[in-house]
């Protein structure tokens, strides 16, 4: 595979700001751009918190993995990974079978500042969102960690860090272009 067409899949928590990089590096690589919920959505013909509330989150994590598996072009492809898609067992293998991975992160602060006006966030639909997104961001970190390349969001410009997306993309695509050893 030439390295200049290797997947790039952008992972991190909600609020990192995987769509809107992963819009901009895209434009940059003349690649592709999907977000694996956007594209779910359309499938489905309904909204995330629809999905939640009538088919259950576990039908939910189902549907992120068929898209992972075959729901996207396996070359000059970005994809803005949802927030728990990446926990899911056996998706972050699968993931790098597929291409380069880079893990968005930013504060806790950040996050629940991005994501506190969003109504479409069903795992944020309870008493106290704050809770649960340091919740939830405890169980996931680790598994980010050893996601990808992981480049901090917080208090950085879009360009910044779509440029630092891209450096990491170009370093790593070249391995993955040769593959396994």
């Amino acid at each position: 595979m030439n390295p200049a067409d290797v997947n790039l899949y952008i992972v991190g928590f909600m609020g990192t700001g995987k769509t809107t990089v992963g819009r901009a590096v895209s434009q940059k690589l003349g690649f592709t751009a999907l977000d694996s919920d956007h594209e779910i959505e359309r499938l489905q013909g309904k909204g995330i918190p629809d999905i939640f509330a009538q088919d259950g989150e576990p039908a939910f994590r189902q549907m992120e993995r068929t898209f992972i598996e075959s729901g996207h072009a396996a070359s000059r492809t970005l994809v803005a990974c949802g927030g728990g898609l990446v926990v899911q067992p056996g998706i972050l293998e699968l993931l790098k079978s597929k291409g380069v991975i880079i893990c968005l992160h930013a504060s806790i602060e950040t996050i629940l500042a991005r994501t506190g006006r969003n109504r479409q966030r069903p795992l944020l639909d309870v008493e106290n969102p704050e809770e649960r997104v340091r919740t939830l961001y405890a169980a996931r970190e680790p598994i980010y960690k050893r996601s990808g390349t992981i480049i901090l969001t917080d208090g950085r410009t879009l360009q910044d860090i779509a440029a630092h997306v891209l450096r990491a993309w170009r370093r790593d695509a070249p391995d993955f272009a040769r593959g396994p050893r």
